[in-house]
């Protein structure tokens, strides 16, 4: 794995490669209260949960983070990612406080202790990749024109809850409707929200119909994950498989890894198959904290031990 700016890196080294997925986003310096009390930090982020899942999946995969190189040890963190790391500064580290009041760890506050600059497309523009991968935080990682310009070179997914999720003044995180969605989403090739944000974007409870409205507005293939399934919407049909994990002691990061691994997924397979390779993968990965390690034959078993029956539709 190399660990190399791009302001440093040699400009041949780059024009070479091409990559499956480049997954972008901020680098956090996370804070995680259980609902008992306990106190667990970490480096995280989305971008931690989504590079190492798409990586491990087996496709070309390339990481491109921004954080203060002296607040954080960010290539430790990447160090077990089978992907190539580039990155760029910012004059601040995002950083988030975690608190969660249940077990099951689906009801939490959120609290921000730092913000990332936003990124802008020349940051990577001379990396090469068929997906673009925006796996933000908080509202301001990225704006309309990076999306649309991310387009014009490739496909775009997007995890919409850099979207919805603002940094108030008390520095609590609320989440909010997206004033740009109508103009953005016919940009997104692989949309993803959790059932909450898809009633914030949609008004709808009804995951289906949300998913539905979604790709109305745009979004080609719309992925909404819930703690008993994942749904995937491509326009046509609505597909769902059901998560099988036998414990949640790796929670955190479910959402981002399971929408890694469709994108992943879908560089070489159809929609159900993605669907079910990403399901299995969560499950997997939701058993063991951390971002997922293990490599598709890990996956691959365990959709042989339990999904050979599984009810997917």
């Amino acid at each position: 794995m190399k660990h190399r700016s791009l302001v440093n890196r040699k400009q041949e080294e780059i024009m070479d490669k091409q990559y499956d997925v480049l997954v972008i986003g901020p680098i956090s310096l996370d804070e995680n209260i259980d609902y008992l009390g306990h106190v667990h930090k970490e480096v995280g982020g989305a971008v931690v949960a989504s590079g190492y899942a798409a990586a491990g999946s087996g496709v070309a995969t390339a990481i491109f983070c921004k954080m203060n190189p002296d607040e954080v040890d960010f290539q430790a963190r990447f160090a077990q990612a089978d992907a190539d790391l580039y990155w760029a500064r910012s004059s601040n580290t995002c950083s988030i406080r975690n608190q969660y009041f249940t077990a099951d760890k689906e009801k939490r506050r959120c609290t921000s202790m730092g913000v990332c600059d936003r990124f802008r497309f020349e940051e990577f523009a001379s990396i090469k990749t068929r997906v673009y991968h925006f796996a933000g935080l908080v509202y301001g990682d990225f704006d309309d024109s990076l999306l649309i310009e991310a387009a014009k070179h490739g496909k775009v997914g997007l995890d919409v809850q850099c979207m919805l999720r603002h940094v108030e003044p008390d520095k609590q995180m609320t989440f909010y409707d997206w004033p740009e969605k109508i103009k953005c989403l016919p940009y997104v090739d692989y949309l993803k929200t959790d059932a909450a944000e898809a009633e914030i974007l949609t008004g709808q409870t009804d995951r289906a119909q949300a998913a539905r409205m979604l790709h109305e507005w745009g979004a080609k293939e719309v992925m909404i994950t819930h703690n008993t399934e994942v749904l995937i919407y491509d326009g046509t049909k609505i597909y769902t498989c059901p998560i099988k994990a036998r414990n949640l002691s790796g929670r955190t990061g479910r959402g981002d890894t399971a929408f890694a691994g469709y994108i992943a997924e879908r560089q070489r397979a159809d929609v159900r198959q993605a669907l079910r390779y990403c399901t299995a993968l969560v499950s997997l990965k939701m058993e063991t904290p951390g971002p997922f390690c293990g490599n598709r034959q890990d996956v691959e078993a365990y959709l042989d031990a339990f999904y050979a029956n599984a009810t997917d539709k």
